[in-house]
């Protein structure tokens, strides 16, 4: 609870910020199956109700990955946690949603959904921009070890660079390509998500302090990395 945000919501680097984040074209598109396994699998890791891949606009918050809300596309800047979050240069936010935490937003809408907890990190693309956040949120605050902070922030890393491989795609306009790749990244992250199942249904639950739990999470995390490496170098403007 010890975070102190900045005095405004607008960070000093707020034009190339929103720069960055135009330049991707990801901001307030249709649903894609990849991003969506992202949060799911999020999800189990950490237990919670809620998780989400936001992304920072101008005045909106758009989640492009969404579960545990369905059907939300997004909130105000002003009302949305990760607003705030952005601002922070640290590889982990954690918050609570009371007002006297982060007097930047209005926590009106978290408060009416009984939460209190939320934990992100932020999608930095390869200029160093946060264009938003992958966080996991809940009803009970919490604090994360450090084996759950690492496994948050490499989350969040794997979803910058899938955001940055939709990109380098698209750029080219080799979209049969990216089909191709969301289908094996999220058949990948699909088979982590049945692992992580079996492993909680196994221990009662997912305890990533849990030495031989931690080692295959970080050992399937790390196979999302190779699937974006390997697909990475098929594009000819990425490696040019």
């Amino acid at each position: 609870m010890s975070i102190s945000f900045p005095a405004s919501l607008i960070p000093a680097n707020e034009a190339s910020r929103l720069r960055t984040l135009h330049l991707y074209q990801v901001a307030n598109t249709t649903p894609e199956q990849i991003f969506d396994e992202y949060v799911a699998w999020a999800a189990q890791l950490f237990n919670t109700p809620i998780a989400l891949i936001s992304l920072v606009d101008e005045e909106y918050v758009h989640f492009k990955a969404l579960t545990g809300a369905e059907g939300v596309p997004g909130l105000p800047r002003t009302e949305s946690m990760c607003s705030a979050a952005i601002l922070l240069d640290l590889p982990i936010i954690t918050s609570d949603y009371k007002a006297e935490s982060c007097q930047l937003i209005k926590p009106d809408v978290a408060q009416a959904l009984g939460l209190g907890f939320y934990a992100g990190s932020a999608l930095r693309m390869p200029d160093g921009e946060r264009i938003g956040m992958m966080a996991v949120i809940g009803r009970e605050f919490r604090t994360l070890s450090a084996a759950e902070e690492d496994v948050l922030t490499q989350l969040a890393n794997l979803v910058s660079r899938t955001i940055e491989l939709r990109f380098q795609y698209l750029n080219v306009d080799m979209t049969d390509a990216w089909e191709a790749a969301q289908q094996e990244l999220t058949a990948t992250l699909d088979d982590n998500a049945a692992l992580t199942r079996y492993l909680s249904t196994r221990n009662n639950g997912i305890n990533l302090d849990d030495d031989e739990i931690q080692d295959l999470v970080l050992r399937r995390l790390a196979g999302v990395g190779k699937v974006l490496d390997r697909r990475m170098k098929e594009i000819p403007s990425a490696h040019a």
